[in-house]
């Protein structure tokens, strides 16, 4: 049978939107670096969009996103605090250290991919403030929606910004699924970041229908004045920056990016009320986004694999499934049956 691709969200098309944004820039020539008119265009629609003054600059990757936006907020002797799941600690082959010239990846207990308030509070209380032979705390990690695929609420996110004001830390946001969380909760886009005390936001597009751009979004202004150094330095600064600014506008416009999101959101559900009642299988996560976190026996893991079923196996009975923009109703039916057919495999 043809494979049902579930591997990733990186795996599906980009929306037709931003293809078509692309050809429509490239006509005639326009200063580069962000010199355009479409990137100012994009400086004034997402400060429209966030209901605050932004500064916005475009980067090849979620993880240069990542490691730049941290770094422009640390130290070479600073600690960033995350959850153990957390993309910057777990898949970005120390970014953050690297481009943050040392800054040290601190994990902080938490359930489903999150920082747990108090935990935060305690490990700062405890870093050591102060004593030169210490990593010294000044920059807290959340990842929106988790890398287990749930979503902070907005009154979790002011929890540990409280936190880190209490403490002096800044607050970035990892937004690689941002638009998932903000379709899931109905809020704004202000209600889930500077509103809530974040002060940095890595803006994800890429898994969300887009394609060769993601964005750092700022909203303190005495850490924009540094993100241009950093971007030059690390190589990811756009030269034709009109194309990259062009993806993000039409990813923006219309709500395309929660449309996109919330397609992908309901294909995740969909599948979650598919099998969350099946005999042998067990969610181990809430599924609040456009993720799925299945444990089945190993025997019925082994099975969907030689059905051509695509995913990422994280254990011999735990595997991750993830929905796309563009999973179709089609794809969603093939897998709840193949689950159901192999689920007692021993």
């Amino acid at each position: 049978m043809a494979a049902l691709e579930f591997r990733s969200d990186n795996c599906g098309r980009a929306a037709p939107e931003l293809i078509q944004a692309l050809v429509s820039a490239n006509e005639g020539s326009v200063l580069g670096y962000g010199g355009d008119e479409l990137t100012k265009q994009l400086h004034a629609h997402l400060s429209e969009l966030f209901e605050h003054p932004v500064k916005v600059f475009p980067v090849p990757t979620g993880t240069g996103a990542n490691a730049l936006a941290l770094a422009a907020v640390g130290s070479p002797f600073g600690a960033v605090y995350c959850s153990p799941e957390a993309h910057i600690n777990t898949s970005e082959c120390n970014a953050t250290s690297f481009f943050g010239s040392g800054l040290k990846v601190t994990p902080v207990h938490g359930v489903d991919g999150k920082i747990d308030p108090l935990a935060l509070d305690a490990a700062i209380s405890n870093a050591g403030k102060g004593q030169a032979h210490k990593n010294q705390p000044e920059a807290i990690n959340l990842v929106q929606a988790t890398d287990m695929g749930a979503v902070y609420s907005v009154s979790e996110v002011t929890a540990i910004s409280q936190v880190a004001r209490a403490h002096g830390l800044t607050v970035h946001m990892d937004g690689a699924r941002f638009a998932n969380a903000v379709a899931t909760l109905g809020c704004t886009p202000a209600e889930l970041t500077w509103k809530a005390g974040v002060d940095i936001l890595s803006f994800g597009v890429t898994k969300n229908g887009g394609l060769l751009t993601d964005a750092i979004v700022v909203f303190n202004p005495d850490i924009a004045k540094k993100m241009g150094f950093h971007l030059r330095r690390a190589g990811m600064i756009w030269s034709k920056m009109r194309f990259a600014s062009a993806q993000i506008l039409a990813y923006v416009q219309d709500d395309l990016w929660l449309r996109l999101a919330r397609q992908s959101n309901t294909s995740a559900l969909a599948i979650a009320n598919g099998i969350k009642n099946l005999e042998g299988v067990k969610l181990i996560a809430p599924v609040q986004a456009n993720e799925l976190f299945v444990e089945m026996n190993p025997k019925a893991v082994d099975a969907l694999i030689s059905d051509n079923v695509l995913f990422y196996r994280r254990g011999p009975n735990l595997f991750r499934l993830v929905c796309r923009w563009d999973t179709t109703q089609d794809e969603i039916a093939q897998l709840i049956a193949l689950v159901d057919r192999h689920r007692l495999k021993r």
